[in-house]
């Protein structure tokens, strides 16, 4: 899967938890793209599996989207807090750096830094 396709999972995702709903519009306005943009994206995404729109309809994530879009979420939340509560990055440079990060970390890193993060929990002053 594309990056864009993760960014995409993810704020399906987190618009669902805020508003229990999510419509083209809101996902547009979340990643700054355009309504088009966002139709052309939830059609390859329908054809992955990963989410169902009816025409004109709310977005919602499929089984494997919801898996899908739970794992880049989940690393998007651990880096950010690693970076700016562990390392001390300015927060918005942190969660910049960590939506970059996010899609090509691997796996076998990303669980060494979940552990280390349950191990050593927020930076203490």
């Amino acid at each position: 899967m594309q990056k864009s396709g993760e960014d995409y999972l993810e704020a399906v995702l987190t618009i669902r938890e805020e508003n229990g709903r999510v419509r083209t519009t809101d996902v547009a306005l979340r990643l700054g793209v355009s309504k088009p943009s966002v139709n052309r994206a939830m059609k390859i995404l329908m054809a992955d599996g990963y989410v169902h729109q009816e025409t004109y309809g709310e977005i919602k994530l499929t089984e494997k989207g919801e898996i899908k879009a739970s794992q880049v979420y989940f690393r998007h939340k651990t880096l950010t807090t690693f970076l700016s509560e562990m390392l001390g990055v300015d927060p918005t440079i942190a969660e910049q750096d960590a939506c970059l990060i996010e899609h090509d970390i691997s796996s076998e890193t990303m669980e060494k830094l979940a552990i280390f993060m349950q191990e050593h929990g927020k930076k203490k002053d």
